[in-house]
């Protein structure tokens, strides 16, 4: 740079101009290297944590998220990956400031966002908020449109670790334009933060979400249980028909979906709902099928009351270990045969996970010949043969092996329930 010092006025030559464009450049291409690296090391794995909505919807508050982290540590819940503590709608007053800055709510949060960070961190946990794209979130509150800076500015000074953003009251914003607005303002902040997608699937998020967020939702809100008596007409409870697990399950044509699907950029198949009202069995199939289809695994129950059958679902490893495979493959829908579906995941090493699902209400017993099958994932490029290539079998939920591939699987499935096995070439 030149300096006049007759008039004081800064000369910029060619030469320099061309210095400066590069550096700017530079800095432009380092940022967004950062910016990728991030992203992707963010959420290698599906996310796994806790979300107050499906329980609690707004009522929400300091000492229930602190008794939840409490009980996550004490049950065994953070061990197994559950790390990340979500609070959803409902946190804030109903006015920004006078600055224009989100308020936590002082009733419900006498001691401020930071502190419960602050808290959920000292556990050796991730704290997690929730917002909205539109002009307020879904339970009225103020959405982050026109904010979009200012609030990632105000979430990262607080510690916060996961947005979960909400599409309610959203007018005419453009989908991908809107979330790409607020993934620009967190990535400005200089704080790695989960970007959580909840636009419920309307504008196919699978095809521009995997650039934009770590998780994206691929439909609308699974049932809250907060009446756990209510039933259908039908008998059954809500979490599991309606726009429960079997409509979310089925209502995609996942092999479009699961393309999309790689580390750090998942499809969400919305929080669990296991230990909110269904049958043990239920449970069991939500949380399987959950896991091989490597959704996000978000606790939505009340953790500090759970009963020690579902602790020890949901914080089965081997189960776990199928969602959270280094492959990062979604599961698909291998085989259907009236009311018995057969689902199966690639996983590292060669190995598979299968579930044998029972979508009926009365038992069903199989006898699945595995000489006679070959599986074959066309998308990814994975395919066993297991006359080929004979397997043990491991049963997930009894943690157990179950003998090999070279007989025939013979096995009672209760209604609405699963069996979730894992294959694993035998050494020649």
């Amino acid at each position: 740079m030149k300096t006049n010092s007759k008039k004081n006025i800064t000369v910029e030559t060619p030469l320099m101009a061309s210095l400066h464009f590069f550096f700017t450049f530079s800095l432009l291409l380092l940022f967004a290297g950062n910016t990728f690296a991030q992203k992707a090391d963010l959420a290698k794995t599906p996310p796994m944590g806790w979300n107050s909505w499906n329980t609690f919807a707004t009522n929400i508050n300091e000492e229930l998220v602190i008794g939840v982290v409490d009980s996550m540590v004490s049950m065994g819940f953070r061990d197994v990956g559950y790390n990340y503590v979500v609070i959803d709608d409902g946190w804030m007053l109903r006015e920004r400031d006078e600055e224009g800055n989100l308020v936590a709510d002082p009733e419900k949060f006498p001691n401020g966002i930071k502190h419960l960070a602050d808290y959920v961190h000292s556990k050796g946990m991730k704290f997690g908020i929730y917002n909205c794209a539109g002009t307020q979130t879904c339970g009225g509150y103020p959405g982050g449109r026109g904010h979009e800076y200012q609030d990632a500015r105000l979430y990262a000074s607080w510690g916060v670790d996961y947005l979960k953003y909400d599409w309610c009251y959203h007018g005419n914003l453009t989908s991908d334009a809107a979330y790409t607005t607020m993934r620009d303002a967190l990535y400005a902040t200089g704080r790695p933060i989960l970007f959580s997608i909840c636009e419920w699937g309307d504008t196919e998020p699978w095809f521009w979400a995997g650039e934009v967020g770590h998780a994206w939702r691929i439909s609308g809100d699974i049932y809250p249980c907060y009446d756990c008596e209510d039933r259908h007409d039908d008998g059954l409870p809500t979490q599991w028909s309606a726009w429960g697990v079997m409509k979310i399950l089925n209502m995609r044509n996942n092999d479009t979906l699961r393309r999309y699907a790689h580390a750090g950029a998942w499809n969400d198949f919305d929080m669990m709902e296991v230990g909110n009202g269904m049958t043990p069995a239920e449970d069991r199939t939500h949380f399987a099928m959950w896991s091989l289809l490597a959704s996000p695994l978000m606790l939505g129950n009340d953790v500090r009351k759970t009963s020690k059958e579902t602790i020890a679902l949901l914080t089965n490893k081997e189960i776990i270990a199928v969602n959270q495979d280094a492959l990062g493959i979604q599961g698909f829908k291998y085989l259907q045969d009236k009311n018995l579906e057969i689902w199966a995941k690639p996983l590292q090493g060669g190995a598979w996970a299968l579930c044998f699902l029972n979508t009926g209400n009365e038992s069903e017993k199989i006898t699945f010949n595995w000489n006679s099958h070959t599986i074959i994932d066309k998308i990814f490029n994975k395919e066993i043969s297991f006359a080929k290539t004979p397997c043990k079998i491991r049963d997930l939920c009894a943690k157990k092996d179950v003998g090999t591939t070279k007989k025939p699987l013979v096995a009672t499935i209760a209604s609405h329930d699963v069996l979730m096995v894992t294959l694993k070439p035998l050494k020649k």
